[in-house]
């Protein structure tokens, strides 16, 4: 039983004690859930249910029914696990509202996946930013499928003329979960930066969510200025 285990490994006691950072997934998962089922600690039931799904961003993304087909989850945890994912989601958007200043690409990286981590087709959005790279608008400008959304340098010449920015950041998922540029994308990306550059527009960085992974072109020193 969960209760005879020491204090230091209880998921909530260890929180406290350690951390947050010092849980393990089955073990946040474990806090989530609170109760596990009968003749299956909270624990246990965590591990097994990473196990069937794969990873806990399947489990955010699962739908209702495939969400509530698995022992020990229904309506009000699908509720309650989709309102966590939306607070998140609220609270790294207020980090990056109008008016902030980007100091930090971790930041700026873990917004972008927040925002695209989750979505089951290619999105393409772009990050609009004044000249002292103050944060104008974020906005969603291509939606494609499974594995490519097109884009075209015109609407994202007029959306930044739009906002009015003097730098940008371009950001797309990979639904496949593998974090690394296509040809496409060096192409995009590229264009993209000749573009905006005939209206003196920067393209600071082009970043690429998979999963929980990020790639990015400045950081690997593939932008035309890096």
């Amino acid at each position: 039983m969960l209760k005879d285990w020491p204090t230091d490994e209880k998921p909530r006691e260890k929180l406290l004690q350690y951390g947050a950072g010092s849980l393990s997934d089955a073990e946040l998962l474990a806090i989530f859930l609170r109760t596990g089922v009968k003749g299956v600690h909270v624990v246990d039931l965590a591990r097994n249910l990473l196990k069937s799904f794969g990873s806990i961003s399947q489990i955010y993304q699962a739908q209702l029914v495939e969400f509530c087909q698995h022992h020990g989850l229904g309506k009000a945890k699908y509720v309650q696990l989709q309102a966590c994912l939306e607070m998140s989601k609220r609270y790294l958007a207020e980090q990056m509202q109008s008016g902030q200043t980007l100091t930090s690409s971790a930041r700026t990286q873990q917004f972008l996946t927040a925002e695209l981590r989750h979505e089951t087709r290619e999105v393409f959005a772009v990050l609009f930013l004044n000249t002292q790279h103050q944060v104008l608008k974020f906005e969603r400008l291509f939606h494609g499928t499974i594995n490519a959304a097109a884009v075209y340098p015109r609407i994202v010449v007029e959306s930044a003329l739009k906002y009015q920015a003097g730098a940008v950041i371009l950001a797309h998922n990979h639904p496949s979960g593998i974090a690394e540029p296509s040809i496409a994308d060096n192409q995009i990306t590229s264009r993209l930066e000749q573009a905006l550059a005939l209206i003196d527009i920067k393209v600071l960085d082009h970043i690429i969510v998979a999963g929980c992974h990020c790639y990015s072109y400045a950081e690997h020193g593939r932008m035309n200025d890096s």
